[in-house]
């Protein structure tokens, strides 16, 4: 496992780190989006932990749930209360964010006052075989977080194209590509472990 994942989940941690919530927004296990969330984390310096929140499972989102107790709903809101910084990577899906990224974002914004997302410090990349990046995924999953008052990152930015050519058995082959990637990952995980 390429992710630098404790053991022991977050809310079980008695010793001080930094924590990450990662958010990988394709659902596909071989997606590039994948990929590229794997190299970002193994780039995580020492005192940061990345922890993956599952998102495949969560039910479609909808008021009438608030006053319900959704096991899956609980791990995920409990996963993003413990985190220091969330990292979201993700494809574009029809010109905007996929369905599941809003379906997590509403999840953890309800109920109505408890919104986990204010002044969450909160990184979007974005990576497509498209030749624009995934731009507009990008740009509406940061207007969310924004309305939803989350401290989110502006640069350095990463709309990756053409990604898929990037990529090789599985990881960031691609020279150039991973240089770019490790600038940011460099800026995301000191912006996150600053006080």
């Amino acid at each position: 496992n390429l992710f630098r994942i404790s053991r022991t989940p977050f809310l079980q941690q008695d010793f001080i780190m930094t924590k990450i919530a990662l958010i990988i927004g394709s659902l596909s296990r071989a997606s590039i989006n994948r990929t590229v969330a794997q190299h970002l984390a193994a780039q995580a310096p020492e005192g940061v932990v990345v922890e993956e929140v599952q998102i495949g499972d969560l039910p479609l989102y909808t008021q009438d749930l608030d006053s319900e107790s959704i096991p899956a709903y609980e791990r995920v809101r409990a996963q993003l209360q413990a985190a220091d910084a969330v990292l979201i990577v993700s494809p574009e899906h029809n010109r905007s964010m996929p369905a599941a990224v809003k379906n997590l974002l509403d999840i953890a914004s309800r109920p109505a006052g408890k919104s986990l997302w204010g002044g969450k410090k909160t990184a979007v990349i974005t990576a497509s075989p498209g030749s624009y990046g995934g731009i507009n995924s990008g740009l509406h999953i940061r207007q969310s977080l924004q309305a939803m008052s989350a401290d989110v990152m502006i640069a350095p930015e990463v709309f990756l194209s053409r990604a898929h050519t990037a990529l090789a058995d599985g990881q960031v082959s691609d020279a150039r590509t991973a240089a770019f990637l490790n600038k940011f990952a460099a800026a995301f995980y000191g912006w996150a472990q600053a006080e």
